[in-house]
């Protein structure tokens, strides 16, 4: 019994699909059909009931499928302790604008964790982010939202949601309600980066938008966020958003931040090489703060 047909049969039986088993394997459906058959001879028993039209466990697959998941468990916790044992001084991680004070917990919990392993921090434009992972320049790196044409060689590992408000000029009427449906800044223009700068934040904002029933005018935001809350305060009336995590490191009396009545939020994740050893203390920190 090998732990690449281990594998093959959890995400079968996680998918109940063995087209999407090979697609979340990165491997070919018959690679994938062929180790499951593998094992049901070893174990010399039906582990699927296939049928034209579906995929799904047999009793002896659920009795199966338990011991398979721990025997990958002590895999990843294995390796993760030989990842430990044999740790750089430096973990280099790639990091994003706008984590407030959520990187000052998680760096904190990490160095509880390994007092020993210096943090080297890189903020880079989401795709030399990623290719610097991906060629080794760093060792894991956080990204926000869902991310296309990236190499195979990296996974994403999610850790948390991150929820944005809405900044609005103090002085503007919609200031004084606690929370603002975006219909209602149909009229204001939109200050918003560049789609090249952060495709995964003007995707969300401006889909949003449409299903509000109003497509925005767009105006540039400033490189720097104070710089364009301060456009926002003192200029003509617009809006922006902004992660509720950079709010409470933000004082300005000019600008309000408001929740928006149907939720943004942008998934953060950890992304790591498929080659290198689970970050399992990074995750962990990740968890605790």
């Amino acid at each position: 019994m090998e732990l690449r047909q281990l594998r093959c049969f959890v995400a079968v039986a996680e998918e109940l699909h063995f087209g999407r088993a090979a697609e979340r394997l990165l491997l070919g459906q018959p690679a994938v059909s062929q180790q499951v058959r593998r094992l049901e001879r070893e174990v010399k028993v039906e582990l699927f009931d296939r049928s034209p039209r579906y995929v799904r466990l047999t009793p002896a697959g659920e009795r199966f499928l338990p011991a398979a998941r721990q025997v990958l468990a002590a895999e990843d916790a294995a390796r993760a302790l030989a990842a430990e044992l044999a740790a750089p001084a430096v973990l280099r991680l790639g990091t994003v604008t706008g984590l407030g004070e959520r990187l000052d917990l998680i760096l904190d919990a990490y160095q509880r964790r390994a007092p020993e392993v210096l943090v080297e921090l890189r903020a880079e434009p989401v795709r030399e982010r990623l290719a610097q992972l991906a060629d080794g320049r760093l060792d894991a790196a956080f990204v926000r939202g869902a991310v296309a044409e990236v190499s195979p060689e990296l996974r994403f590992l999610p850790v948390w949601q991150e929820e944005l408000v809405l900044a609005l000029p103090a002085r503007h009427p919609l200031a004084e309600q606690p929370a603002v449906d975006l219909a209602d800044l149909a009229a204001l223009p939109l200050r918003l980066t560049e789609r090249h700068n952060h495709p995964a934040l003007v995707d969300l904002v401006l889909d949003a938008c449409a299903r509000a029933g109003f497509r925005p005018s767009l105006l540039p935001s400033q490189s720097i966020l104070q710089d364009t809350l301060a456009s926002i305060g003192a200029g003509a009336p617009s809006w922006t958003v902004v992660y509720a995590a950079n709010t409470r490191m933000t004082t300005t009396q000019r600008i309000v931040f408001r929740p928006c009545r149907t939720p943004l939020a942008l998934p953060v994740s950890v992304a790591v090489r498929r080659s290198a050893p689970l970050p399992r203390l990074l995750l962990e920190a990740c968890r605790a703060a």
